[in-house]
């Protein structure tokens, strides 16, 4: 995903919560985060054609199955961009209607624009006899509830460490994590959505700061090493109004 640099600037800037955006009069927020507020960044828009595939929740972007949650989607390869759609949700418009789909996989042979829904999820905007459908997508806030959460990958050791981020309600730009002398250093994501340190992270506990790609940043503390599953943050991303 390629963001205009005023977002990668925030990141760099240090600024924490979403200090850079905008606050607007909105209702309280849910259980899942605090009330809406502006962000920076027009939301992400496609049009392109769906088919569908017999989907699990599981796939490149190495989430679990979701077997209660088949409301998904494989992303075109250019559109996958090393698995920078990973978890996020896109409001998909077909024929007869609309559903939201979270990015779970990779469709190798998906033209830019293109979507691979899950059979549930296609159903929603056409007859499966159909085949293949014109769709228009965009970016929407995930219906996530709770904080946003850390998977450390199996087999991670204080010198070759993975962390991959699930539950969170936008699509992430980056992963930092808070050095001995206080500097946030990046980690770079490979095309399996995790964000891989080859030197490792020490023993930890870590200090992470996430950035989403509207600029919005967490910054979350005493995520250990080895735990069993996911880690629940401290916190959850805002929703953009």
């Amino acid at each position: 995903m390629r963001w205009p640099p005023v977002l990668l600037a925030l990141a760099a800037s240090g600024a924490t919560g979403c200090g850079s955006c905008e606050a607007h009069d909105a209702p309280a927020g849910d259980a899942a985060g605090p009330a809406a507020i502006g962000c920076l960044g027009d939301p992400i828009s496609e049009m392109g054609e769906a088919t569908y595939y017999d989907a699990d929740g599981s796939g490149s972007c190495s989430f679990e199955p979701s077997p209660g949650d088949l409301m998904v989607a494989a992303l075109n390869a250019p559109d996958y961009d090393h698995a920078a759609w990973c978890g996020a949700c896109l409001a998909v418009s077909g024929p007869r209607g609309e559903v939201v789909v979270r990015v779970v996989d990779q469709c190798p042979g998906c033209k830019h624009g293109d979507l691979d829904l899950g059979r549930a999820a296609f159903g929603k905007l056409a007859p499966l006899s159909a085949g293949r459908v014109s769709i228009a997508w965009h970016e929407v806030a995930c219906p996530v509830t709770g904080p946003i959460a850390y998977r450390v990958k199996p087999r991670s050791n204080a010198q070759w460490t993975a962390i991959q981020l699930q539950n969170h309600r936008y699509a992430i730009e980056g992963l930092a994590v808070r050095g001995p002398a206080g500097a946030y250093q990046p980690i770079g994501r490979t095309d399996d959505n995790y964000f891989v340190a080859p030197g490792g992270l020490g023993a930890g506990p870590y200090a992470f700061r996430v950035t989403d790609v509207h600029g919005q940043v967490l910054d979350d503390v005493g995520i250990a090493l080895a735990g069993a599953g996911p880690q629940p943050g401290a916190a959850q991303l805002p929703i953009c109004k």
